[in-house]
Formats: structure tokens, sequence, C-alpha cells
């Protein structure tokens, strides 16, 4: 799912962003009730396996983007539950091999910038004045528990990014 290649703080981002829209839909899922029958169905034109290999990762994770691309409102009760099974298995493959290092919170913060397209200047609003924010950009201040927050809120990305 995720290029190794690229900056770690994408990586984590991108986790972030693919955890919360999974999350959204096993609420959806939740609240549906699920036909044995067609869940069967599904399972078997799948076959849903533990993931051991790079290219078995690539095919479970096309599919999931395939279901996905549908919408989640348009995804029946059994294609959100096929969902939830393929993203776990991802995920558990992903954490044993993609093991992602840490990023300083500056670093993280200057990546969700680059990535949005967002200037200093938009954060002052809030963080505060321009000289606080060049701190916090360029990692001579840290980021407090209440910046953190803010940022969070700003970027819909978890606060523990910036801690």
């Amino acid at each position: 799912m995720l290029n190794t290649a690229e900056a770690p703080g994408r990586k984590i981002v991108e986790r972030e962003e693919f955890e919360m829209r999974v999350a959204a839909m096993n609420r959806v899922s939740a609240a549906r009730k699920l036909n044995p029958q067609r869940y069967a169905r599904l399972l078997a034109r799948q076959l849903p396996t533990v993931i051991r290999t790079e290219e078995e990762n690539e095919e479970m994770l096309a599919a999931i983007w395939e279901l996905m691309r549908k919408g989640e409102d348009k995804l029946s009760a059994e294609e959100l539950a096929l969902l939830e099974l393929m993203s776990v298995l991802v995920e558990r493959f992903e954490e044993e091999h993609y093991q992602i290092p840490d990023s300083p919170p500056h670093r993280i913060l200057r990546h969700l910038m680059d990535s949005r397209n967002a200037k200093q200047a938009d954060l002052v609003p809030i963080l505060g004045g321009r000289g606080r924010v060049s701190e916090l950009v360029n990692g001579k201040r840290a980021i407090s528990k209440a910046q953190a927050k803010a940022l969070a809120d700003f970027f819909h990305v978890s606060a523990e990014l910036f801690l």
C-alpha cells in the first residue's frame, strides 16, 4: 500500500487517512444486516487469506481499492464486511513488512503543509504569530499538546502525529 521510498511522514499520514476511511466504513457495516449467502459468494470469489508476499499484498490492495471506488454508501453490508477483512489482512502484512521510522513532528508538519499546498501564513491563525509558526515548522520549538490538537483539527489527522 505504501511506497517505502516515500518520506516517512507521508507514509504515516497515508496510513492515518486509510485507517480513518476504513473505520468509517466499519461503522456503516455494523449498522447493516449481513446476508450469509451473499457474503459467502463474495468470499468464494475473492478468497482472502493471510498475506505472505508483496505480490499477494498488491493483489489484496487492488481488490480493496476496487471496492472503495464504488463509494461506501453504495457498498452492501457484505462488501463492507469483505472490505474490513481484507483491510485487516493488509494492515497485518504491512505492520510486519513496512516498519515506519519515527519522524520528528516538524517534518510531519512540513509534509502535511506541502501535500496540501499550505503556507506558514495559513497556520498563523491557529498557532499564533509568524515567528512561532516559523519556529515550529523548522523544528526550533517543540509542538505543544494544544498546538498538536489545533494542527490535527486543521489537517484532519491524529494529534499523535505531532507529539
